[in-house]
Formats: structure tokens, sequence, C-alpha cells
């Protein structure tokens, strides 16, 4: 079985800032190197039996860390040299010369992620808490003509893995998702999470739909 990485690209360096820093109690480091000719920043999120799943965004700008803050209620990410302004947030990003064999993209594998289809985004919302106090991002992608938007994970180290997931009619397009446990609201999505007395999940947009979603369902 290929056991070499899958690179995954997301829609826009904002979203990768997104990713790696908002809502992380300490954010993620972020390793910069050549993919496909390209330079990159990336993070890897997930092992599929084995296989390391790695998202990505390709860059022009060089610096030491990746930074992400909230201006006038908008997202807004920069590449930059200091981390002095200490009302935002700073991803550190890790020069690799050169990828060792082992992280350099594989050939694809047969190993899938199966879909659970939920019925409401409030379920979505419970499941992406259910394993820990931060949540798991949520990822969005196009698909036949709706979005699939759901959280990734696996209920047993030994077991499958799972793409748990609504169908949207549309591109989420806000950055958030907001709800609440105490006053029986619906979820929606919201531009930042800055309103007191709610929980927020990140969204992540990707580039294309997800390659190792096994997207033929069953027949009953």
């Amino acid at each position: 079985m290929d056991k070499q990485p899958t690179y995954i690209q997301v829609d826009s360096p904002l979203e990768f800032s997104r990713l790696v820093c908002a809502l992380e109690r300490v954010p993620r480091v972020s390793f910069r190197h050549e993919h496909e000719g390209e330079d990159v920043l990336s993070v890897q999120m997930d092992l599929l039996k084995e296989k390391p799943i790695i998202y990505y965004t390709t860059i022009d700008n060089k610096g030491h860390y990746l930074c992400y803050e909230f201006k006038s209620g908008k997202e807004k990410s920069s590449i930059v040299n200091s981390t002095s302004d200490t009302a935002r947030l700073y991803s550190p990003i890790v020069k690799i010369k050169s990828l060792p064999d082992n992280l350099k993209a594989g050939n694809g594998s047969e190993e899938k992620y199966h879909q659970i289809e939920l019925e409401d985004l409030a379920s979505l919302a419970k499941l992406s808490y259910g394993f820990e106090d931060t949540p798991f991002p949520l990822f969005t992608f196009p698909h036949n003509g709706k979005w699939m938007m759901g959280v990734f994970m696996n209920f047993n180290e030994e077991g499958a893995s799972y793409f748990c997931h609504v169908v949207l009619d549309k591109n989420p397009e806000k950055p958030f998702l907001k709800y609440a446990t105490n006053n029986g609201t619906e979820p929606s999505f919201v531009e930042n999470p800055q309103e007191h007395g709610y929980s927020y999940i990140k969204i992540i947009k990707l580039k294309k739909t997800h390659p190792l979603v096994n997207y033929v369902k069953l027949q009953n």
C-alpha cells in the first residue's frame, strides 16, 4: 500500500491561515517547501491508514511567520518577520530545504474516507465537538453541483475513517459556523467568531473536490 502523503490544496492563503491559526490554543507550525515546482506552506492534519494527509497553499512572499488577524471584523492574512503585535496570531514558518522521499507526494491510495451524511448543521456542530474541547475544522468543497461540508474522523485508531458531512445547495461563503447549546437557535454562518455567548467552528474551503472521499453511495 502506498503510504506516501496526499497533498490537498486549500482555496487560498487566507483559508490556510484560518486552518493553522483560528480558534487554536496555540497556532500550528507551517512548513515551507517546494511542491510540484511551487513554493508552498503545508500542514499535516490527518493520517489515513498510515498515509499522511497534508493541506497546503501556494505562496509568493517570504518571511518567518504567517500572521492571522481580524480588522474591522474581517479576516486578514500576511507573511511577516516579527510577532510584535500581540493582538494577532502567528504560525511559525519552518523552511525545509529539501523534502525527504517519505514526505513527497504519493500516487494516490485505494483507502478512502467513508461517507456518513448527517441530517442538519446542528448534528455536524455537535459531532465536531465530540472528542476535544477544540473542535475539528469543517472542510467544504464542491461535488456534483452541490457543496459538501463536514469533518474527517475515525472512531477508533484501527478502524475505518469517515467524512461526516451535510450537503449544501451552495458554497457557505462565510468562514465560521456559529451555534449555541443553551438557547435552541439553529447554527448559522458568520464572518467572525467575536460575538459572545456562542461557540464557533472554522470552515476551510478546498480548491477542488476532496480526492480521498468515497463518493459511491451504497444502494439499499
